[in-house]
């Protein structure tokens, strides 16, 4: 049986919290400095990662495909 996904509650419980919007948020100025369109389906990599201290500078950003940065994974 099939049950609907309830949205609202998503959002309120999870996507509405400040750390993910702040994610968000992040993801989107990583997206426009690799100059990717909305829709593209490409994602903005970290060369070197957030989480080892480095940041959203366009030298260290490059436009890769989904899966290509879904196998990479958080390091």
């Amino acid at each position: 049986m099939t049950t609907k996904r309830d949205y609202a509650k998503e959002y309120k419980d999870y996507q509405g919290k400040p750390a993910q919007i702040a994610a968000h948020s992040q993801r989107n100025a990583a997206r426009a400095k690799v100059g990717l369109a909305v829709g593209d389906p490409r994602e903005a990599d970290h060369k070197n990662p957030i989480s080892n201290g480095d940041s959203n500078r366009k030298d260290n950003l490059r436009a890769i495909a989904r899966s290509t940065n879904r196998k990479k994974g958080a390091k």
